[in-house]
């Protein structure tokens, strides 16, 4: 029977060693070595944080937060590094996401589907 931890830890040297993720860490470096593009991407980063870290405590997020972040947002996505870096991202999400519904599968086939009605 094979070591589930092992499997884990091939599946993590795995990603790393992937286009996907070699592609983003590249994007990431690109980023970080822009001086530009790295202060607003830690902008873009700081105003997410701060946002869902009112959502948690279940404070109410102003009009003018929810301005001042599509106004980072806007930022964002007009710089071709950053816009890249996130691609790349989604990219690695995408295929993570897919791992994981293969991880749980055998739970989701002994508890079934709950979006399945029997």
């Amino acid at each position: 029977m094979p070591n589930m931890y092992d499997s884990a830890y091939e599946l993590e040297k795995a990603i790393r060693e992937s286009e996907e993720f070699t592609n983003l860490k590249t994007a990431y470096e690109t980023v970080m070595n822009n001086p530009e593009a790295k202060v607003l991407f830690d902008s873009f980063r700081d105003t997410q944080m701060q946002l869902q870290e009112k959502q948690m405590q279940g404070m109410e997020i102003t009009e003018e937060e929810v301005t001042q972040a599509r106004g980072v947002v806007e930022q964002v996505q007009q710089h071709a590094e950053i816009s890249k870096l996130m691609e790349e991202e989604q990219r690695l999400n995408m295929v993570i996401n897919e791992i994981s519904q293969i991880i749980t599968k055998p739970l989701e086939e002994l508890y079934g589907d709950p979006t399945q009605s029997n």
